[in-house]
């Protein structure tokens, strides 16, 4: 948090710098040339839903065009239109014996290529030999074996939401069931759990938190390190997630890489306030084959800093961080792609009161291969290695304060999926995942008492999972998923077997019942099960037989098309968590009878536990969506929840996460202008309101009378910070030159400029209760080309 709210404190300067120099960038943002107008290749592959293998003949119609432009596929599925003029457009998919198919939303600019991946649903046939055919909804999930709870979010809504700053955490914020109540930090709290466990997946496998400044344990940061230049359309999962998921209790992140173009050499500019990004991508070798994908950017603020902009103690966070993708296509629809990312961040000064160094590193390098048994069956091996290193050294120079902090955790993993399409209603998926987990730990406290070492580890375990699900279409408006997911911890033998069931059944045109229940584990941070506890004659490891954290989902769900643009969708859960961490019976500190981890949002917590804790969270939530349509969205959504966990105590109490209510609304309107209404002006506004997180009142008097903060345990979590409320605002200008796109963007974050309450504590100083201030009235500037 005093990471991130650093670097925002100096983000009025950077605005203005860049302002300065934002117009002297190649592209000629304000250029008044009006030539004919502007045209792009809009180009693609269909493939089937199921079996991934090309559909051959299928027709892609681009809607609201005069004269209309369409074309087929050919052999390989791929598709090609030229001379699409700049804009937004509709798509419909339509082919023989395959449900049709809609997009929206599909941007034509004249720096890129649009390069386009469809997946149609194959129709079943009914007694009378006529096809059944419907639509795929816009926001399906891309995983077929999704049912509930799951929906897939695009590139161009990460970069155009507001407050979402090419974010897909930012983004998802605006989503049902999502809550957030740091300005500082991307992390999200979804259905009432912990931020902690989520899972984050890229390509078909686990990642490291993808986040800048994020903490031991923690699944967000300061700052994303994706990149919108590399991303493709992913899926998001809130609860009841398919069986080939694991390692995850509270939601699912399944990013997904795009391919770079094979047939010309592109290339991306950009500059704002989170960094300087260049990207490139095209072919390599002739033009049709093999293509490479690569971003690279680094932190504005410390180049700034760099420039001595800042003063030498402020302590500004650099920050840089890539990402690449290099695809090789094989005959018969066979492929190899060699793909990574990375990320290095820091924070650094050294003063008079207090010296930090922290550091928060990531890297993760994946090789996927896909081959082709038969036309309806395919294997997909992944080999995956991935390290993330966290080092938190800070000392309070007026008094014996310090922690010194090293965690290092490498994971390699080898993945392998295997997938038959039998025919149109019964699809197999099975898998296997293991994981070589190896860790250097180290955590050392010095106060006035003397030096505590917390944690100090090395090693290796393994972590082993495997999965079956199965798709049953029992009619064509009736789908089963169905499965199981198991989970074994070598460390201690803790293992998990998970059941998993999703329905969907569209009882009417344009209405669908869903229903989805699954049992899920996840295990806690290496670092938990290593932290040392000092006892009267020796130093014991007390978390070593920790179990997998459960959790038990139920969800019903009920979704109306109102109409082609417009959704309804309503869905209540409950979830049954158990096996949690909580303290030991006959623990004699009064703050150890209200402990658990699911408190926390990072992962690392130096006392004993033992997994006999329970929890649950319940709760409701409507979305009403306009998706984007004649230059013109809205979504709003509206959660009512309740968070709860039973600790030592005994005593059912709020988590920290029980907010109890959350409502977002977004809205955005684009409007065609310049010669030929080539270039494209946008307003999109955010209002989030929502309960404020609890915490545990402080005893002043008692505060006062030991010079320390001492808290009312009796009462944790009995109180509750202010509402939470934050509108945001951006406004944007897109402009299309021959071969070139050009976009500069703002975002003002909390236009009202409220100060939002993060938390309170207790200084010594003043012998007084003090409370946080979250960030105020930030502006973020973009400026973007593409060429």
């Amino acid at each position: 948090m005093r990471t991130i709210c650093i670097a925002f404190r100096h983000g009025l300067l950077a605005l203005c710098l860049l302002a300065i120099f934002c117009p002297a960038l190649p592209g000629g943002l304000w250029a008044q040339t009006t030539p004919a107008r502007f045209t792009q290749t809009l180009k693609g592959q269909v493939v089937d839903q199921e079996s991934q293998q090309p559909v051959i003949g299928a027709n892609i119609l681009i809607l609201d065009t005069d004269p209309p432009l369409g074309a087929s596929t050919d052999e390989n599925g791929r598709f090609r239109i030229e001379n699409v003029p700049v804009g937004r457009y509709n798509l419909r998919i339509t082919c023989i014996g395959y449900e049709d198919a809609t997009l929206q939303e599909v941007t034509i600019g004249a720096g890129k290529e649009a390069d386009l991946n469809i997946r149609l649903s194959e129709a079943l046939i009914q007694m009378e030999e006529v096809v059944v055919k419907a639509q795929k909804a816009q926001g399906s999930p891309i995983n077929e074996m999704a049912s509930i709870s799951a929906r897939s979010f695009s590139v161009e809504q990460t970069k155009r939401y507001a407050a979402a700053i090419n974010d897909p955490a930012r983004m998802a914020m605006s989503f049902a069931g999502v809550a957030t109540n740091d300005d500082g930090n991307n992390q999200i709290i979804i259905r009432g759990n912990s931020p902690k466990s989520l899972l984050w997946r890229m390509e078909g496998i686990e990642i490291p938190n993808p986040n800048h400044f994020g903490s031991e344990g923690a699944s967000g940061g300061g700052v994303s390190a994706l990149s919108v230049n590399v991303l493709s359309n992913s899926d998001f999962f809130t609860s009841a997630f398919p069986a080939e998921y694991g390692n995850a209790t509270s939601g699912v992140f399944d990013l997904r890489l795009r391919r770079g173009n094979n047939e010309k050499r592109e290339y991306a500019i950009q500059a704002g306030f989170l960094g300087l990004d260049v990207a490139a991508e095209g072919p390599i070798g002739k033009p049709g084959g093999a293509s490479y994908l690569a971003n690279y950017r680094y932190s504005t603020l410390a180049l700034l800093g760099k420039m001595n902009v800042f003063p030498e103690e402020s302590g500004v966070p650099e920050y840089q961080d890539a990402a690449f993708k290099v695809f090789v296509p094989m005959p018969n629809n066979n492929y190899l792609s060699l793909w990574g990312m990375g990320g290095l961040s820091r924070q650094r000064f050294d003063d008079t009161t207090a010296r930090l160094d922290f550091r928060s590193d990531r890297a993760v390098m994946g090789l996927n291969y896909r081959h082709y048994t038969n036309e309806n069956t395919y294997l997909e091996a992944i080999l995956s290695y991935a390290a993330n290193r966290i080092v938190d050294d800070y000392a309070d120079k007026t008094e014996i304060l310090a922690n010194d902090d090293e965690y290092v955790n490498e994971a390699i993993r080898a993945s392998l999926l295997y997938n038959r399409k039998i025919d149109a209603r019964h699809t197999l998926r099975a898998g296997f995942i293991g994981s070589r987990l190896m860790y250097n730990l180290s955590s050392t406290f010095t106060d006035s008492a003397g030096i505590d070492p917390r944690v100090n580890q090395q090693g290796h375990t393994h972590f082993l999972q495997a999965y079956a699900q199965w798709k049953y279409r029992a009619r064509p408006n009736l789908t089963l998923n169905a499965g199981f997911h198991g989970s074994l911890l070598a460390l201690n033998g803790a293992y998990a077997i998970e059941p998993r069931l999703g329905l969907r059944w569209n009882i009417a045109p344009g209405q669908a019942l869903s229903a989805g229940f699954g049992l899920h584990s996840r295990p806690e941070s290496m670092s938990v099960y290593f932290a040392q506890v000092q006892t009267a004659d020796q130093t014991v490891q007390p978390n070593l037989d920790l179990d997998l954290n459960r959790a038990a989902h139920i969800v019903l769900g009920y979704e109306r098309r109102l109409a082609d643009n417009w959704r309804l969708q309503a869905e209540v859960y409950y979830q049954h968590l158990y096996n949690l961490p909580i303290a030991p019976a006959g623990v004699a500190d009064s703050s150890l009878l209200y402990l658990s981890p699911i408190n926390r949002i990072d992962g690392f917590l130096a006392d004993s536990l033992v997994s006999e804790g329970t929890g649950r969270n319940y709760g409701i939530e409507l979305t009403v969506e306009r998706f984007f349509n004649g230059g013109f969205y809205l979504l709003a959504t509206t959660s009512l929840y309740r968070s709860l966990y039973t600790p030592r105590q005994g005593r059912e109490l709020s988590t920290r996460f029980d907010g109890r209510y959350v409502q977002n609304i977004l809205v955005g309107k684009e409007w065609k202008v310049g010669h030929n209404r080539a270039n494209a002006f946008g307003a999109n506004i955010r209002a989030l309101w929502a309960g404020g997180n609890r915490h545990t009142p402080i005893n002043l008097d008692a505060s006062q009378a030991a010079g320390e903060a001492v808290y009312n345990w009796s009462r944790t979590h009995a109180e509750q910070l202010p509402h939470y409320f934050r509108f945001d605002f951006r406004v944007s200008y897109s402009k299309n030159r021959r071969n070139t796109t050009s976009t500069i963007s703002l975002d003002i974050q909390n236009v009202t400029n409220r100060r939002n309450v993060y938390g309170r504590f207790y200084d010594a100083k003043s012998a007084a209760e003090e409370t946080y201030y979250q960030l105020g009235l930030t502006p973020v500037l973009n400026y973007r080309l593409e060429f």
